[in-house]
């Protein structure tokens, strides 16, 4: 996770100090892109983690196929730059019946892709795409019986429970292709220029190639053997909602 949030501030710092650079070299430059929801369906593969979850004890996890994005693309021309960062909703399992204890899983991304926009009319926007996504993996035992057993600070402190949390880092690619419908609304005139505003709704459909195959990892990156390896690869289906914009002057 602390990969994901330096990678993250990073990319936004890049984004902002090229997108400050543009506006400065090139005022009269047309600036379109958009700011959009997007809500994800991606089957997880969690059937050997459930596997090891079952041989010490743990119900299994239910399925971690929906998540939510948050996610920006720039237009230039016919490209299309988009980017977002996105998490997946909470599974969690049964506790085991005797102590108690049971298991949380969510997913996080990082994601760009580049796509070539081929559709000639000006309120449809069609492009294939690539992309690279990193992520990350959680799981979280959960102790209640032993972590709540107290209402001692200094008591608690030291007590001893099976909770914690581990780590998955992933590097993937995406192949796919993206479709927008613009619905238009009204022009908005600020100073010298106008902007052009609409609501884009639109799907993203391809597939997510996981590259790498790291191990998991608990406190301070401390790498943990002989863990889950089922890789994620799958396919992906986007749905988004969200508000275009097209800065230019009259």
């Amino acid at each position: 996770m602390k990969k994901i949030t330096r990678t993250l501030l990073l990319s936004a710092g890049i984004v902002a100090i090229a997108a400050s650079a543009n506006a400065q070299s090139d005022p009269d430059k047309v600036v379109a892109g958009t700011m959009q929801v997007q809500g994800m369906f991606r089957p997880s593969n969690l059937g050997q983690l459930n596997g090891i979850l079952n041989a010490n004890g743990i119900p299994s996890l239910p399925d971690n196929n929906y998540w939510l994005n948050l996610s920006m693309n720039h237009i230039r021309g016919k490209i299309i730059i988009e980017d977002g960062i996105g998490a997946s909703f909470t599974s969690t399992s049964a506790p085991n019946p005797t102590n108690g204890i049971k298991a949380k899983y969510n997913q996080f991304q990082i994601y760009g892709r580049v796509g070539y926009n081929v559709a000639t009319r000006a309120k449809m926007r069609v492009f294939p795409f690539v992309g690279l996504n990193v992520s990350d993996a959680m799981l979280r035992i959960r102790d209640d019986n032993r972590t709540q057993n107290t209402q001692d600070f200094s008591t608690e402190l030291l007590n001893s429970t099976s909770s914690k949390t581990l780590w998955n880092p992933r590097v993937g690619f995406e192949f796919g292709g993206g479709f927008d419908y613009l619905i238009g609304v009204k022009d908005k005139k600020i100073d010298n220029y106008v902007v052009h505003r609409n609501i884009p709704i639109g799907v993203r459909i391809g597939y997510y190639l996981q590259a790498s195959n790291s191990n998991w990892r608990i406190d301070d990156n401390y790498k943990l053997n002989n863990g889950p390896n089922n890789k994620q690869s799958n396919v992906f289906v986007n749905v988004n909602i969200g508000l275009g914009y097209k800065v230019q002057r009259p």
